[in-house]
């Protein structure tokens, strides 16, 4: 399993942005970010492939949301603007050891310890 470590997080007002960053241990992985707002099941936001040549986003957040790594520093990125109160949530990296994306939570082997994401109105 690769260690991830995530940053970023924060408080900011509806419209605001934010950066999410996922350091990992090791190399050649898809990625993920998931997260998880109150009371509410670990959902899909936006994925990876290894190279960062393809990507995926849940509808929610498709148009506002940008996921990038930088593979030279083993980083994932999730760039996220006009943020909403509903995008509140313990944001979570996650990465497996394969070359394609995927959606799924169960697709995945490691996490990170999350990282929270609040925004007010």
């Amino acid at each position: 399993q690769v260690q991830l470590v995530e940053s970023g997080g924060g408080s900011v007002q509806v419209g605001g942005s934010l950066r999410l960053s996922c350091a990992a241990s090791g190399s050649q992985y898809a990625m993920g970010w998931f997260r998880q707002g109150p009371g509410t099941e670990r959902e899909f936001v936006a994925a990876i492939n290894w190279s960062g040549g393809s990507t995926a986003y849940a509808d929610s957040v498709k148009g506002r949301f940008t996921i990038s790594r930088d593979s030279a520093k083993n980083t994932v990125y999730l760039q996220m603007n006009n943020l909403k109160p509903e995008d509140t949530a313990v944001y979570y990296c996650a990465a497996r050891r394969a070359y394609t994306l995927r959606t799924s939570l169960s697709e995945y082997d490691s996490w990170g310890q999350g990282t929270q994401v609040t925004v007010s109105s």
